[in-house]
């Protein structure tokens, strides 16, 4: 990281305009923003690929590109990229608390990249492409300590190396120029590096205050999910065979749990096993737990998501035998496929 004193020296005012509007949601890209929105910042490498995960996040009213966390005020891209202005790219995410709580947020940052690469973000090299949390309110900074620090446990049970990511009060942001806001939407074949690691992030529910949390009431669930989730999900039901929504689905993408959004199975590991259900190979590491299930007079393996332990389905040892032999079979409202 270059020193504060050698840092590059920028400049009083910006070296081009910012567009006003988001080229996707249509609203403000710049504030001031309607009252009750908050905002947080992230960086997890190229900011073209984190942009997009988060302007489709229902809740997300508006977002940026841009510099975050370093000495030059008002860089350029060019003189971000030399590493001499200790910027990192980063996106703003302005989102309404009521309708989507920061854990999610900091869920999808954590899940969607590497956060133990350092000074790097695959073949991204450089200070640019580090990994951080910068916040706006001391409830965002709690919340993000927790959830590295509980992260950083899941990933180094997992193999992986202690978590890098810095968790900071938010500094000067400085807008990247316009042909970088909203990147991908309009260059839908651009580049993006994003990769995570595929360990599920687990969420220190019990100790969030002012966040959405996990239903603790079986009232709370019927609430939260629709009758046919729920019967499935949380009374252990299966839906009828070849009636899923996934079941011939061949999207790219991560597939996650319908109650809680915990991340089980990614689309790499689907086939087809002509059963009517949705098939994997094998589930995420650490997103499921294996529960013995003696009912209707059978001996099978039933599949519960690992963070809210709802009923996702079964696995039996009929699958493809050079994946490992292992059929992974789900019910379709059991889950929730976020695309790539």
């Amino acid at each position: 990281m270059v020193a504060p004193a050698d840092a590059l020296p920028g400049r009083r005012q910006p070296a081009f305009d910012v567009p006003r509007t988001h080229e996707v949601l249509g609203t403000p890209l710049q504030p001031p923003f309607p009252a009750g929105m908050e905002v947080v910042y992230v960086g997890m490498g190229c900011f073209w690929g984190a942009e997009r995960l988060f302007w489709t996040v229902p809740g997300v009213y508006s977002t940026a590109v841009g510099y975050m966390g370093g000495f030059t005020p008002n860089p350029t891209y060019e003189e971000v990229c030399t590493g001499q202005t200790g910027h990192a790219e980063a996106v703003m995410v302005v989102y309404d608390p009521s309708q989507v709580a920061v854990t999610d947020l900091l869920t999808r940052f954590f899940e969607e990249h590497d956060p133990t690469q350092g000074m790097r973000q695959g073949n991204d090299l450089g200070t640019q492409y580090r990994s951080g949390i910068w916040t706006t309110t001391s409830e965002q900074a709690r919340i993000a300590a927790e959830m590295l620090s509980s992260y950083d446990q899941t990933l180094h049970q997992a193999g992986y190396n202690g978590i890098t990511s810095t968790n900071e009060p938010a500094g000067p942001f400085y807008y990247a120029e316009g042909y970088h806001q909203q990147y991908l939407h309009k260059n839908p074949r651009g580049y993006c590096g994003l990769q995570g690691t595929g360990v599920s992030c687990p969420v220190p529910w019990a100790s969030q205050t002012g966040a959405a949390t996990m239903p603790t009431s079986e009232k709370e669930w019927q609430e939260k999910l629709t009758p046919e989730q729920y019967r499935v999900l949380r009374e252990a039901g299966t839906e009828r065979a070849f009636t899923g929504k996934y079941v011939d689905t061949e999207d790219d993408g991560t597939y996650r749990c319908a109650a809680c959004g915990n991340q089980l199975f990614d689309s790499t590991t689907k086939f087809h096993s002509g059963t009517g259900w949705p098939s994997f190979t094998e589930a995420l590491p650490g997103a499921v737990e294996l529960i013995e299930d003696r009912s209707h007079g059978m001996v099978r393996t039933e599949v519960r998501c690992a963070r809210c332990h709802s009923h996702l389905g079964h696995v039996f040892n009929d699958g493809p035998r050079e994946a490992g032999g292992q059929r992974w079979c789900m019910n379709s409202c059991a889950l929730d496929l976020q695309t790539r």
